[in-house]
C-alpha cells in the first residue's frame, strides 16, 4: 500500500512535482501516494514506496535508490539497459571525478588497514563468492569464468571469449610443460584447469571462498588431474617461498588487496617468483588517478551489498607497488571495452533466468535474503558494464617479470628473464 503522506508535505506537492517533472530524462515515477509524475519518451518506471526513499532521488543519490530497491521501498520496471541510460542522465556529473582532502585519503588508508587482516579478507570473499553456486552458473558460462572476457573477434560467444581470455592469458606467460604455475584467488578452476590441460602445467590454486575450492577440487578428480594440479583454501599471504613457481596468475584478486597491502602483496608474488620468471595481474583498476570510491553513494552501494573491503587503484598505482617490489613491467593491457560487454552478457542471462535465479537463492538463503541478493546484482551487473562504458573504472591486465640480474645472450642481451620483449610471440 502506498504511504501516507507526512504532514509538511501537501503544500509542497506542487513544487516537487514540478522539480520531479524537470527531471532531465524521460522516467516515469509514481509516488508513494498512488500518484504518477511522467517524462515523455519514458521506458522505466521507478515506484516509490517511501518518501525518503523519493528524497535521495531528487539530491541525485542514485546508490541510496539501489539500496531503496533492494530493500523493497522501490520497485524497478522496465528493462536494465534503459535504466542504465536514466542512471547516466541522472548524474550530477562524472562520479569517479571526486577531490579527496589529506584528510580523507588519510581516513582512507586507515580503513583499509582495519579491513585487510586475514580473517577479515576471508569472510569477505565468502560473502560474496559463496552466495550459491547455482545461482553463479545460472548466467557464468559453462566454465564459470567470473572476470573479463577477451572478444577477440566480434561475432564471439561469451564462451568463446572467456575461452580467448584464458589463452591469451597462458600465452601471455608463455606457459610450458612442467612449469610449476600458480593462479592466486582462482575461483571456480576455469584458468587453472586450462592451462593444466592445454599447456601440461603443474598447477596450483588458491582461493578463500569455501564454495569454490570444493567444486575445483571435485572438479580436478572428475579430470583425472590430481597428479598434477590441486586446489588449497588459503590467504596468499600464507604460501611458502621455498619453492618459487615458474609462473604466477592472477585474476580478479587484487580488487581485494586493499591499498594499504597492495605493497605487502606485490612483494609476496615477487617471492613465490622464480628468477626470470612471469607473473600476469589481470585486475580492475579506476578510470582516475585520485580515486576511492564512486560518488553519488554507488560506491557505498557495491561496498554494502556486493564486495565489502573491495578497493580500486589506477594502473600507475598498481605499477608503482609492482616495481617497488622489485618486479618489471613488460607489458600492459587495457581490455575496458571488453569488461563492458562481458558484464552485459552476464546482466541479459541474469535477466533471461530471473525466476530461476529467485528459486535458487530461495532454496540456499531463504525468500527475503534471497529477493535483497537478486536484486542487488540484477543492479551490479548493469551497474558495473555502465561504469566500464563510461570510463569510470577499468580493466587492466600487466605482465611482469623478476629480473634474474644475468646480462645473457637470448632472447636479448640484457634480457634478464624469459620474456622475448617483442609481442608477437602471444598471437601466433
Amino acid at each position: 500500500m502506498p504511504s501516507l503522506m507526512p504532514s509538511s508535505l501537501p503544500s509542497l506537492m506542487p513544487k516537487i512535482e514540478s522539480q520531479l517533472s524537470d527531471l532531465p530524462v524521460p522516467l516515469t515515477l509514481q509516488l508513494p501516494d498512488g500518484r504518477q509524475v511522467s517524462r515523455p519518451g519514458s521506458r522505466i518506471t521507478l515506484a516509490f514506496s517511501d518518501w525518503s526513499a523519493l528524497a535521495k532521488l531528487g539530491a541525485r543519490q542514485l546508490g541510496a535508490i539501489g539500496e531503496a530497491y533492494v530493500e523493497g521501498k522501490v520497485q524497478i520496471q522496465g528493462a536494465m539497459r534503459d535504466l542504465v541510460d536514466v542512471t547516466v542522465g541522472l548524474l550530477p556529473g562524472n562520479p569517479a571525478e571526486i577531490t579527496h582532502s589529506w584528510w580523507s585519503k588519510l581516513q582512507r588508508h586507515a580503513r583499509s588497514r582495519g579491513s585487510h587482516s586475514l580473517g577479515k579478507d576471508a569472510e569477505q570473499i565468502q560473502f560474496h563468492y559463496d552466495v550459491s553456486d547455482d545461482f553463479y552458473a545460472l548466467w557464468l558460462d559453462p566454465r564459470r569464468v567470473y572476470s573479463c572476457a577477451y572478444f577477440r573477434d566480434a561475432a564471439m560467444t561469451l564462451a568463446q571469449a572467456q575461452e580467448a581470455k584464458l589463452d591469451h592469458i597462458c600465452r601471455k606467460l608463455m606457459l610450458q610443460p612442467g612449469d610449476r604455475y600458480l593462479d592466486i584467488g582462482s575461483g571456480w578452476g576455469g584458468l587453472l584447469l586450462w592451462a593444466a590441460e592445454h599447456y601440461g602445467v603443474d598447477a596450483t590454486g588458491i582461493t578463500l571462498s569455501k564454495n569454490q575450492h570444493a567444486y575445483v577440487t571435485r572438479l580436478i578428480e572428475e579430470k583425472g588431474l590430481s597428479g598434477r594440479v590441486r586446489v588449497e583454501l588459503r590467504d596468499y599471504r600464507l604460501l611458502e617461498e621455498d619453492k618459487p613457481f615458474d609462473k604466477i596468475s592472477s585474476v580478479g584478486m587484487f580488487e581485494h588487496v586493499g591499498s594499504a597491502n597492495m605493497g605487502t602483496y606485490f612483494r609476496k608474488v615477487h617471492a613465490l617468483l622464480k628468477p626470470g620468471g612471469l607473473a600476469l595481474n589481470h585486475g580492475i583498476t579506476s578510470g582516475q588517478l585520485e580515486y576511492a570510491q564512486l560518488g553519488a553513494g554507488l560506491g557505498d552501494f557495491i561496498e554494502k551489498y556486493i564486495f565489502p573491503g573491495g578497493e580500486l587503484l589506477h594502473v600507475t598505482r598498481i605499477l608503482h607497488e609492482t616495481s617497488a617490489a622489485g618486479l618489471e613491467m613488460v607489458d600492459t593491457e587495457n581490455l575496458r571495452p571488453h569488461y563492458a560487454r562481458t558484464l552485459w552478457h552476464w546482466s541479459d542471462a541474469l535477466e533471461a533466468r530471473f525466476d530461476e535465479a529467485r528459486e535458487v537463492l530461495v532454496r540456499t538463503s531463504g525468500t527475503d535474503k534471497a529477493e535483497r541478493i537478486l536484486r542487488a546484482y540484477r543492479l551490479y551487473l548493469a551497474g558495473s558494464a555502465m561504469s566500464f562504458e563510461q570510463g569510470w573504472i577499468a580493466l587492466h591486465q600487466m605482465l611482469s617479470t623478476r629480473p634474474d640480474g644475468r646480462v645473457k645472450e637470448w632472447p636479448l642481451r640484457g634480457a634478464q628473464s624469459v620474456y622475448p620483449f617483442v609481442r608477437d610471440y602471444i598471437y601466433k
